[in-house]
């Protein structure tokens, strides 16, 4: 199986650049997995494709404004900062461009040394690990200084943080949003759970390594960036009870979708754990407990377009993402809505 049979034409100006006004305004492509047919809605219409009985999963993560620009204390070079994963003792796993500007012993300065961050290690795939000095709460001069880590194909900064988190995020750790779940109001969610579907929450800390092209020809041979999960007793509960009563779980996401399918044992039953996660979906790979997918549309060649091809088939999708091309959807982390059925 080649990375290039995942390729597909975007023209670059169906890029969504901004978010909607409004979060479920957006559109949706619905695709039958068995059959390939398609059908155009609108994603507050996805109530229609949700039944009593279902569990919808749900990833809390929030994104933290994890972007910092600073200036190398001796010479005040610009050196930008985003922060990966916390470590422990106020240290960071961090990437730092430019990096060669970024040796151990660099001491960078942020806000006028409202923090100061000096590089201590250089580690895998040339991350530093930076520990970082400040008075008083981190997460306070985070939110002061920090900007949003928006993916590489949107070129301007939000004027509303907010747009780039869900309305149910809650647990801080991502350098990425899970962006289905962009599309859901607090009204849309209530109208879901009045229908009698449960809503089980999980958390997954999204890394940018969800952006890294796939660089081997060889899909088999790419290796997955590791991202924390945790699922507890009462998700659990919700995604098992779904599948004992004949229920369909439907993941909000590639994310939601991931930490269940690592968490799963071999009977596609869930308990209460937390880890760390490489899995890597493709065609080929049989699920244990998802049956439905609500998605956005993805980067050719990326491992979440092959995520989707594992569930719908790489012919269906592939032909999904040309029509979605042809009728003009907006794509990636602001644009529009698939639902997988």
């Amino acid at each position: 199986m080649k990375t290039s049979d995942f390729y597909y034409d975007l023209p670059e100006e169906l890029i969504a650049q901004d978010p909607l006004e409004d979060r479920s305004g957006s559109r949706l492509l619905v695709l039958d997995k068995e059959t390939g047919e398609i059908k155009h809605r609108m994603f507050r219409d996805i109530t229609e494709y949700l039944r009593p009985g279902d569990c919808m999963v749900i990833n809390d993560t929030k994104v933290i404004p994890a972007r910092l620009i600073g200036s190398k204390i001796g010479t005040d070079a610009k050196i930008e900062v985003l922060l990966l994963k916390r470590k422990e003792n106020d240290v960071w796993e961090t990437l730092v461009k430019p990096g060669r500007k970024a040796k151990p012993g660099t001491r960078i300065s942020f806000g006028d040394g409202l923090l100061v961050g000096e590089v201590i290690n250089v580690v895998e795939e040339g991350n530093r690990l930076i520990h970082f000095e400040y008075e008083g709460i981190f997460e306070e001069i985070l939110d002061r200084l920090g900007q949003m880590p928006l993916p590489p194909y949107i070129t301007h900064q939000l004027q509303d943080r907010d747009r780039y988190n869900t309305v149910y995020a809650v647990h801080e750790g991502s350098a990425a949003a899970p962006t289905a779940g962009l599309h859901f109001t607090p009204e849309l969610l209530e109208e879901i759970q009045e229908k009698g579907i449960e809503i089980a929450r999980v958390t997954l800390h999204v890394g940018l390594g969800t952006f890294r092209p796939v660089k081997v020809d060889d899909v088999t041979e790419h290796h997955m960036h590791s991202e924390f999960y945790q699922i507890d007793e009462e998700a659990a509960g919700k995604i098992n009870r779904a599948k004992d009563n004949g229920g369909r779980v439907v993941c909000v996401g590639t994310t939601s979708c991931r930490t269940i399918e690592s968490a799963a044992d071999e009977n596609g039953r869930l308990k209460a754990c937390s880890g760390w996660t490489e899995i890597f979906i493709y065609p080929g790979y049989q699920f244990k407990i998802l049956d439905c997918l609500i998605t956005n549309f993805h980067l050719p060649e990326s491992t979440l377009i092959m995520l989707v091809s594992a569930l719908a088939g790489k012919e269906h999708v592939l032909a999904a993402y040309e029509e979605a091309v042809k009728e003009r959807y907006r794509f990636f982390s602001f644009g529009d809505a698939m639902l997988i059925v």
